[in-house]
């Protein structure tokens, strides 16, 4: 016997839980299947604690510019009080009941356990099979994923989920991986007064964003002591006398820890796409801009391709589940995906880059202006390492991309990101007063720069 409902959400994801919810509280029966924390990644693994730890090592170093400001300090490191709040009030102790009652609270029912579709319209969880009479919205996320690099599968490595679960900081670590995760967490645990060496195999970090953005974090690694390897690979990993050794050809790592850090694959392999005409062994679960991916099937999150990010996770639910109740509004839009990396200084992006714009043959313009040593940054000694990049369609006069990178480069983006989305003229940004004194107050050279 199947149980009848209108609704299967298969994975409880940021999206899989707001669609699940936004349904059931439209009348809809709703049935949702997790097999691991309702919420995903971003509340126990990733956004969330991750930030706390970044905003923890941003305490250590503000700390360390009171003397000749304020008075004097004496500044110690302790990962206790960090795990803790990481422990206590992020995760619950890695507990999702808060979030599965939020979700049973609006009417769905949440069922323990893998989902897979069995047929059209069939989702069959631990033995238990539900017929979707509208359909099924798939959110299974991406888990993370390690190179094929010999011994790397026998050793005890870190991923983002051991590395946010670290009770002490260790003495050492090595960080196999430049992107936004590895970056991050080393200069994380290097402020925590651990020993870090970055090893990417690009000849850059952040290996996706503006060749400026990688070079620039480089250069504030190398000032802070964190060892920056590009343009190397790695031939082997060996775990020996509680000690991690990275063969390089010739050279050897050696550190307490290794982080791997080198992107994560869709979790589809399994989940019965068959039955419904797509690929498991596709990169993402293709879909359209109402988040379809075939007949009576929605996809919404990482799978989907379309950014690892839990505000395009969310963006995606609100227009999957406006299809599934027959409402209008917008179709998806991705001309201005925000992404921050929350290094210090903070890397900030929307849109396309340089290099992106050219590739689609774009008629480009461009401006870079390094930050000055800006009043902000002169009134709060909080460094001044940065830049603004601007990505203009040189024929419309609009941004098509942006990179703020600096103190508050993440809210610095707020106001790119409109002018991306919004096509605003540069004309018309060339022409607005920005207030002083704000970091923000970059913009309006960035932009002078453009001037035809």
């Amino acid at each position: 016997m199947a149980d009848e409902v209108d609704i299967v959400v298969i994975g409880l994801g940021p999206g899989g839980e707001d669609v699940a919810g936004r349904l059931a509280e439209a009348g809809l029966s709703v049935a949702a299947a997790e097999s691991r924390l309702v919420g995903g990644e971003c509340p126990y693994y990733a956004c969330i604690p991750t930030k706390m730890m970044v905003r923890a090592a941003g305490l250590l170093a503000e700390g360390g510019r009171i003397p000749g400001m304020a008075g004097e300090a004496s500044v110690r490191a302790d990962w206790a009080p960090v795990a803790a709040r990481i422990r206590d009030e992020a995760t619950d102790a890695w507990d999702d009941k808060v979030a599965a009652d939020r979700l049973t609270g609006k009417g769905v029912e949440l069922v323990r356990g893998d989902g897979r579709i069995t047929a059209p319209g069939e989702v069959t969880v631990n033995g238990r099979v539900f017929r979707a009479r509208r359909g099924i919205v798939l959110n299974t996320g991406t888990s993370p994923a390690a190179p094929p690099v010999d011994g790397l599968a026998g050793v005890p490595y870190w991923t983002n989920r051991e590395a946010v679960q670290a009770t002490r900081a260790p003495e050492s670590l090595l960080v196999l991986g430049g992107g936004v995760v590895g970056a991050e967490m080393a200069q994380v645990f290097s402020r925590f007064d651990c020993r870090v060496t970055v090893v990417e195999a690009a000849d850059r970090l952040l290996l996706n964003e503006e060749p400026e953005s990688g070079e620039l974090l480089r250069e504030v690694f190398e000032r802070e002591g964190i060892g920056v390897r590009t343009g190397v690979n790695v031939t082997a990993v060996s775990h020996e006398n509680d000690e991690f050794t990275m063969h390089l050809g010739d050279e050897s790592l050696t550190a307490e820890r290794l982080l791997v850090a080198t992107g994560r694959r869709p979790n589809i392999k399994g989940l019965g796409l068959e039955h419904v005409g797509l690929d498991e062994n596709a990169r993402s679960v293709p879909v359209d801009d109402r988040m379809r991916a075939a007949d009576g099937v929605w996809a919404v999150g990482d799978i989907t391709g379309k950014g690892q990010f839990t505000h395009v996770s969310l963006y995606q639910s609100a227009i999957a589940a406006r299809d599934i109740l027959g409402e209008e509004g917008p179709p998806a839009d991705y001309r201005a995906v925000p992404r921050v990396t929350f290094t210090d200084p903070e890397i900030a992006s929307v849109g396309l880059t340089e290099a992106q714009a050219r590739d689609q043959n774009l008629p480009v313009r461009t401006s870079l202006t390094k930050l000055p040593e800006s009043s902000r940054g002169w009134i709060h000694k909080a460094g001044n390492d940065g830049f603004i990049k601007l990505i203009e369609h040189a024929e419309r006069g609009v941004l098509v991309g942006a990179t703020a990178v600096g103190p508050a480069g993440g809210e610095i983006l707020g106001a790119l990101a409109v002018a991306v989305h919004a096509e605003t003229p540069t004309a018309a940004l060339r022409t607005m007063m920005y207030a002083y004194p704000t970091f923000h107050r970059a913009l309006e050279p960035a932009l002078a720069g453009l001037a035809p």
